[in-house]
């Protein structure tokens, strides 16, 4: 598991091993390890989700991590006691619908060398974390990040007007419903 500490040793870690190599690259970052990254939560996770590379100031979605990148993540794990994907880009499917409106212009910047993170804001991440809770249950570690991140009712509205986006099923609909609901938001139904 990663906590805060163990995940910047890892990253620093990574980002001398790419800075020897010669190699750069710019990757939109999202979920727990997000939150680490943030100070916005003190949960472990398991892994670093990658929504994005960053190309040209563009983000390409990633099926894999590039060779030579993952090349050197595999062996930071081995330096590190970490599993072979510790960073990967699971949620890289959240590109085919959009992410929020806004999103690239307030991702915060982490620096490792030559390894640059555009990390997804708070308001970003509550959109994403309501996403992910709803699909997951309220006792999913999704709804807890979410509950500990404290978001207001119009913050919750609008993170949940861009989920159903993403799943326009009924299921996915009374799903989000019930997640808001259980967080405070007793007229999600009629809001969303």
């Amino acid at each position: 598991m990663l906590d805060a500490s163990r995940l910047e040793v890892a990253l620093s870690t990574l980002g001398r091993l790419l800075s020897e190599r010669g190699l750069c690259y710019e990757l939109v970052a999202v979920g727990g390890s997000g939150l680490l990254m943030l100070g916005l939560t003190v949960r472990p996770t398991r892994d670093l989700d990658i929504v994005a590379l960053v190309e040209k100031g563009q983000y390409v979605k990633l099926r894999n991590l590039p060779g030579p990148l993952l090349a050197a993540v595999r062996e930071v794990a081995q330096i590190e006691g970490l599993a072979p994907n510790w960073i990967n880009p699971g949620p890289a499917d959240l590109l085919d619908f959009g992410l929020p409106e806004g999103f690239a212009e307030r991702t915060e910047t982490k620096r490792y060398g030559p390894l640059v993170f555009h990390v997804a804001s708070r308001i970003d991440q509550v959109a994403l974390k309501v996403y992910a809770a709803a699909d997951a249950g309220p006792r999913s570690k999704h709804f807890q990040d979410l509950a500990n991140l404290s978001p207001s009712h119009s913050e919750l509205i609008k993170a949940g007007r861009w989920a159903v986006t993403h799943d326009t099923s009924d299921a996915f609909r009374a799903q989000l419903v019930g997640c808001l609901v259980a967080l405070g938001v007793e007229d999600a139904g009629d809001r969303l």
